[in-house]
């Protein structure tokens, strides 16, 4: 597979990103050639594309697999794997942040659920405060991100189109709500 000068710098890009997303460069690189690509690829494709050993591909898709981004198919009568995205773009980035979710807010959730269990720390310190109060914002991002990851894509590129105006809407109705409750006690 032959690249332009200007795909090879996007696929390059992803390689720098891959590593800020929990990949490193060839994972990037490999996860991009093979969502832009029209076809199907082959891990002789990838490496020719890349200029990376056969083995660093071999691993590769090994972790664009585990991350569940890309799948294998095969054509009868070919012994070659091909390598295709796993979804949508939209849902590859689910995907990313489901993974990220799992490796980086889980474990840490885990952490401070063993700790509050086995602490006999002093429950008005600053420190235990401070955990509570972080234990409370991963579990309310926990229970957010299961609700968005429910959602179709066409409603989720809608919610993330609002920005801010969900933040005015809670506002207006948290006036609405409060004017409401004025004049239902009397006030």
């Amino acid at each position: 597979m032959e690249l332009s000068q200007e795909l090879r710098n996007v696929v390059m890009h992803f390689g720098e990103m891959g590593s800020r997303w929990g990949f490193n460069r060839s994972v990037g690189e490999m996860l991009a050639l093979i969502v832009l690509s029209e076809k199907p690829l082959s891990a002789d494709e990838i490496v020719s594309a890349l200029n990376i050993s056969r083995g660093n591909v071999s691993m590769a898709t090994k972790e664009l697999h585990g991350w569940n981004l890309i799948r294998s198919q095969r054509t009868p009568g070919d012994r070659k794997d091909y390598f295709v995205p796993n979804g949508t773009i939209w849902e590859l980035a689910q995907q990313v942040l489901a993974e990220r979710k799992k490796r980086e807010v889980d474990p840490t959730l885990s952490m401070l659920r063993a700790h509050f269990m086995r602490s006999e720390d002093d429950a008005e310190s600053h420190s235990v405060k401070q955990l509570h109060e972080i234990h409370d914002l991963l579990e309310l991002f926990n229970h957010w991100f299961d609700d968005v990851q429910q959602m179709k894509p066409e409603h989720l590129k809608n919610l993330m189109k609002l920005g801010s105006s969900v933040g005015k809407l809670l506002e207006l109705s948290g006036k609405l709500f409060h004017s409401k409750s004025n004049e239902q006690s009397g006030s």
